[in-house]
C-alpha cells in the first residue's frame, strides 16, 4: 500500500477541515435519537465512513444535551446516521460537488413551485359555484 493521499480522503489525524462549512443547515437524521441540524464541510461522498459538521443544534435552535459546545467539530460516524436530508437551496445553487443539471433535470425554486400551485382551474371554480 502506499502512503500517498487519494482525493476526497479525510485530512491528516489531528487536523481541523480548512475554511468555513460548505453546506449550512444539513438535517443529519441520528439513529435512535431526534434529528440535528449542523452544517457540514463538504458533502459526504461514497468513500467516507463519517460526516464531518460544526455547529451542531436542535431544529428549534437550542444546544442537544448530549453536547457541551455546539461551536465544535464532529466527527459522527456513518453506521451512527439513518440518512443525512441537504437544504434545497444549497444543492440547487451547486455546492453539491459532481452536481450535474442535465437534460430533463428541473431545478425549480420553492418559490416557483408555490406559484405553480396556485394557479387556478376555471373548470373546477365553476363546478364549485354550480355546486
Amino acid at each position: 500500500m502506499s502512503d500517498q493521499a487519494l482525493p476526497g480522503d479525510a485530512p491528516a489525524v489531528g487536523t481541523a477541515p480548512a475554511g468555513d462549512p460548505a453546506l449550512a443547515n444539513a438535517v443529519i437524521h441520528l439513529n435512535n435519537e431526534q434529528p440535528v441540524l449542523a452544517d457540514l464541510f463538504e458533502f459526504p461522498s461514497a468513500r467516507d465512513v463519517a460526516v464531518i459538521c460544526t455547529n451542531l443544534r436542535t431544529p428549534d435552535g437550542k444546544r442537544p444535551i448530549f453536547i457541551d459546545q455546539s461551536e465544535s467539530i464532529f466527527v459522527i460516524p456513518l453506521a451512527h446516521i439513518r440518512f443525512i436530508e441537504m437544504p434545497g437551496r444549497a444543492l440547487e445553487a451547486g455546492d453539491r460537488p459532481g452536481a450535474q443539471g442535465g437534460p430533463g433535470r428541473s431545478r425549480s425554486t420553492p418559490a416557483a413551485a408555490a406559484e405553480a400551485d396556485l394557479e387556478i382551474d376555471e373548470d373546477f371554480l365553476r363546478r364549485i359555484r354550480d355546486a
